[in-house]
């Protein structure tokens, strides 16, 4: 994997990679080797607008931030969904260490990807994004309209405005500026992730890391770990 702006300053080995793919039951498909590389790219946070601060989880000064590039439809953001993510959120989102940010990659330019990615923003609109973010997910690839609008009566949207955001699509140029920001850092599948001090402006001498994939929730410890220590901070 290569970076669009900047170089590589480190790349895990592949008989590194190949234990934690053992160790996560986890195998990417075609040979392709999975790796977790430095890059310099800078990422847009722009937090603080309504539409990044719907989207974050978490205290917004916690000293760390993870980014997570993903798409509804996609088998590997789900086993992240499922088996990675509760672990990062009790061990580090609840407790202030870091703050996370879900960002849309559609594998697609069209499709169930881009509707769910819309649904979700929508009933951003109305302060429920995560709701139905989760509910999205657990429904475990099962998106279509009828489900959208069950989904959004379930969390008590307003159902005339939500069925307007759908068919309005005012989201839609944001959801590609966030794949487009994907492939800036070099993803070029989901999920990918950009882990980055808060206050961090990316730069050769000072990257962030990516982690490309849907590794284990002990190669996410591992690294949150490192970088709350460089800063002085624990975990507990």
């Amino acid at each position: 994997m290569a970076a669009a702006h900047g170089g590589i300053a480190r790349t895990l080995s592949r008989e590194e990679c190949l234990v934690m793919t053992r160790v996560a039951g986890w195998i990417r498909r075609g040979g392709a080797v999975c790796a977790l590389v430095l890059l310099t790219a800078g990422a847009v946070l722009a937090a603080g607008s309504p539409a990044v601060d719907n989207r974050m989880r978490g205290k917004m000064d916690a000293p760390l931030t993870l980014i997570e590039y993903s798409d509804f439809t996609c088998g590997y953001c789900l086993k992240f969904f499922k088996e990675t993510w509760p672990k990062i959120q009790a061990r580090y989102v609840e407790t202030g260490k870091v703050r996370f940010l879900y960002k849309d990659y559609p594998r697609a330019d069209q499709g169930p990807g881009v509707t769910a990615a819309l649904a979700a923003r929508c009933a951003g609109d109305q302060g429920t994004y995560w709701p139905m973010h989760d509910r999205l997910f657990a429904a475990d690839g099962r998106l279509d309209v009828d489900s959208y609008s069950q989904h959004a009566k379930a969390i008590g949207l307003d159902q005339a405005r939500f069925r307007q955001c759908l068919r309005d699509a005012p989201h839609m140029k944001a959801i590609f500026q966030d794949r487009d920001e994907a492939n800036a850092w070099g993803f070029h599948g989901t999920p990918g992730f950009i882990l980055m001090r808060t206050t961090q402006q990316p730069t050769a001498k000072n990257p962030a890391l990516a982690i490309p994939g849907a590794f284990p929730f002990e190669a996410f410890e591992e690294e949150i770990e490192k970088l709350l220590a460089s800063q002085g901070e624990k975990s507990k």
